[in-house]
C-alpha cells in the first residue's frame, strides 16, 4: 500500500488508525531502504514480518507476477504446484543471462535484485569475519567440490602447461574428486606429526615444487576446515611458497568464514566447556583429550581402550552413538583403506598413513547449548561403559585399577540395533 492507498482507506476507517499503521507501514521501508542503500548485513537482524513484506515486494517486480502477463518463451516463470509456488514466495522466473549468472534478467528484476542484494550482504559478512581485503564475491547453488573444480578449470585457462595440483592430505572425498574432474593430477603431500597434531609438511611442499617445476603446477591447494587431530594448513607459509614461485594458491575455505568472527563467539561461550567436558570425561574413562590448539573448531578423544579388540569396540561406539541420536561425531578406527579415484590412501579419516591411535571427533559449533554437550557427554560415556561390559570385562593392559564389576543400564532394544548396525558401518567405513 503507498500513500494513496492509505489516504483512501480512511473513508472507511477513522483517519488517526489509518495514520497509524501508515507510520508502521513506513518502519518497515526504512529497514528495506537502509539495507539497499548500505549493502551491508543490518546490526539488529529484521523480524519475519518485514521480512515477508520485502520478499512478496520483490516477488511482484517479476514478470510472471504481473497481472495479466502473457509469457510466450522458453524462459518463463511457470510452477505447477501451488504449494512449491508458496515456499518460494513466488520467486520462480530465476536470474542472470546466458553466460553469465550474475547478469540482471530482464524478465526478473525482483529475484535479480534479491541475488544482488545477497552477493553484497555476503561480501559484508566475510569482511566481518577477518578478511577485509577481499574485493567481491558471489552466491552459487554448489557444494564443495564443484565449487574447487570450477576454480581449477578457470585457472587452466590461465596456466596451459601445468596438469599437478599439489594437495597436502585432507581426507574429504569431494576435495581429491574435484581436483581429478577437472582433469588434473594430485600431488599428495603426506602431513607431519607434530605432538598430537597433524601438520602441513611445508618442506616436501617446496621440495615437490621444485621437482616438477613451478610451470607444471597448476596451483597448491590447501584446506582450513577439518577434524582434530589434522589442524588447517599452514596457509602463510605456503602463500609465501606460492609467491616465490609464482604459482596460484586455492584455499578450501569450506565452513572456514565462521572462524574469526563467529569461531570467537564459540570459543567464549561453548568451545571451551566442550572442551573441559571432554577431558573429564577421557580421564574417567583412561583416554586422553588431543592436544590440537592450532584447530579452534574440532576435538579429539582417544579411543586406546577399545584398540585391545581390533577396532571391533571402536566401529561399534560410531553404531551405538548413531542408535542414540548422537549426530555429527566421527569414529576414526586404525588402518582403514579406501581407494578414492584410483588413489589409495592408507589410514584414510586420519588423513595420515599412521596415526598412532583410534579416536572420535567432536566439534562446538554454531547454535550449540551447554545442554547439548552435556546430553553427548552422558551419552558418549554410556556406550564406552556398554562396550567395555560386553566384551567380557576383559582388563586394559596398563591400567590397574579398572572397575571390571562396574554396572552400566543397558538398552536392550537399542544393542540389537547396534549390532545390526555395526555391519552397516564397517561396510562404509572400507
Amino acid at each position: 500500500m503507498n500513500c494513496d492507498t492509505f489516504a483512501a482507506g480512511e473513508r472507511l476507517v477513522s483517519p488517526a488508525y489509518v495514520r497509524q499503521s501508515c507510520e508502521a507501514r513506513r518502519s518497515h521501508e526504512h529497514l528495506v531502504l537502509q539495507l539497499l542503500e548500505k549493502g551491508k548485513c543490518p546490526e539488529d537482524g529484521w523480524d519475519e514480518s518485514t521480512l515477508e513484506l520485502f520478499l512478496h515486494e520483490l516477488a511482484v517486480m517479476d514478470s510472471n507476477n504481473f497481472l495479466g502477463n502473457c509469457g510466450v518463451g522458453e524462459r518463463e516463470g511457470r510452477v505447477a504446484s501451488a504449494l512449491v509456488a508458496r515456499r518460494h514466495y513466488r520467486l520462480i522466473h530465476g536470474i542472470g543471462r546466458s553466460g553469465d549468472i550474475s547478469a540482471v534478467q530482464p524478465k526478473a528484476a525482483g529475484s535479480s535484485l534479491l541475488n544482488k542484494i545477497t552477493n553484497s550482504l555476503l561480501l559484508d559478512i566475510i569482511k566481518l569475519a577477518g578478511v577485509p581485503t577481499v574485493a567481491s564475491c558471489f552466491v552459487v547453488p554448489v557444494a564443495t567440490g564443484m565449487s574447487l573444480t570450477l576454480c581449477f578449470l578457470t585457472l587452466r585457462h590461465q596456466r596451459p602447461k601445468a596438469k599437478y595440483i599439489i594437495w597436502p592430505r585432507i581426507d574429504q572425498k569431494s576435495c581429491f574428486k574435484s581436483m581429478i574432474t577437472a582433469g588434473f593430477e594430485p600431488v599428495v603431500i603426506e602431513n607431519v606429526l607434530e605432538g598430537d597434531e597433524l601438520r602441513t609438511d611445508l618442506k616436501a611442499v617446496e621440495a615437490k615444487v621444485q621437482e616438477l617445476g613451478p610451470d607444471s603446477i597448476l596451483c597448491i591447494h590447501s584446506t582450513t576446515s577439518c577434524f582434530a587431530p589434522r589442524v588447517p594448513d599452514r596457509l602463510e607459509e605456503l602463500a609465501v611458497i606460492c609467491a616465490n614461485y609464482g604459482i596460484p594458491h586455492v584455499v578450501n575455505n569450506a565452513y572456514g568464514v565462521q572462524s574469526s568472527k563467529c569461531m570467537h563467539l564459540i570459543q567464549q561461550e561453548m568451545f571451551s566447556y566442550l572442551s573441559n567436558q571432554l577431558k573429564k570425561l577421557s580421564e574417567a574413562n583412561y583416554e586422553r583429550l588431543l592436544q590440537t590448539p592450532h584447530n579452534p573448531i574440532s576435538l579429539a578423544l582417544t579411543l586406546k581402550t577399545l584398540d585391545v579388540h581390533h577396532d571391533k569396540g571402536v566401529t561399534q561406539l560410531g553404531a551405538m552413538l548413531f542408535t542414540r541420536h548422537v549426530s555429527g561425531t566421527t569414529v576414526v578406527p586404525l588402518g582403514l583403506v579406501q581407494t578414492v579415484s584410483g588413489h589409495t590412501f592408507r589410514g584414510f579419516m586420519s588423513h595420515t598413513n599412521a596415526y598412532p591411535c583410534a579416536y572420535l571427533n567432536a566439534a562446538a559449533t554454531i547454535g550449540m547449548k551447554t545442554q547439548d554437550v552435556d546430553l553427548f557427554i552422558k551419552r558418549l560415556d554410556k556406550c564406552l561403559k556398554t562396550i567395555r561390559k560386553e566384551q567380557n570385562k576383559e582388563s586394559v593392559p596398563g591400567v590397574d585399577n579398572y572397575d571390571k564389576t562396574e554396572n552400566v543400564d543397558i538398552e536392550e532394544t537399542a544393542l540389537k540395533l547396534d549390532n545390526v548396525l555395526l555391519d552397516t558401518c564397517q561396510d562404509s567405513s572400507s
